[in-house]
């Protein structure tokens, strides 16, 4: 691995987990590629004829929440989620380890909610057939990835709660 790359913080070894993270990976690739596509797709078509394919806007969202939720997942299998950690590096290593297990409690918490209300949000959707503004797709299409993602990256806390309470994260 190169040095740079670790001190950087980009390093990109596969994290010690039980679950291989290489499917959610793979999901969060595929669904950049294919935001990438639809958007391009847009421009060109936007510079070339004027008109813009409605269609990208709502499907561009979708894409960026699924990327999102899946790369979540893999920088809680990885430990890289974004932190301050200027006072948590002054503290010994027990009581730095209690803040490690409270960040990441109350990222279950958090994500447990999202599961919840997300999953409530659905079923209200489904329920009321309710259709998406520009296409009329059903709306809970769109919104059933958010609890059904949620739940992956709250696994995902879950085994990061783990190892660290063992102190093998």
């Amino acid at each position: 691995m190169n040095n740079d790359l670790l001190e950087a913080g980009m390093a990109t070894e596969q994290p010690k987990t039980r679950v291989p993270v290489t499917l959610e990976r793979s999901l969060a690739a595929l669904s950049m590629a294919a935001l990438c596509l639809v958007t391009f797709a847009n421009v060109v078509t936007r510079y070339l004829t004027d008109v813009s394919l409605a269609f990208t806007e709502e499907y561009s969202i979708f894409l960026l929440v699924v990327m999102t939720l899946f790369g979540s997942a893999v920088a809680a299998a990885a430990d890289r989620h974004i932190r301050i950690t200027f006072l948590a590096d002054k503290l010994p290593p027990a009581l730095r380890r209690v803040t490690e297990l409270v960040a990441w409690t109350a990222a279950l918490a958090m994500f447990g909610l999202l599961v919840w209300y997300g999953g409530r949000l659905t079923y209200d959707q489904w329920r009321f057939e309710e259709t998406s503004p520009g296409l009329g797709n059903p709306q809970w299409l769109y919104t059933a990835w958010l609890p059904l993602l949620s739940a992956v990256v709250a696994l995902r806390v879950i085994g990061r709660l783990i190892r660290t309470a063992k102190g093998t994260a």
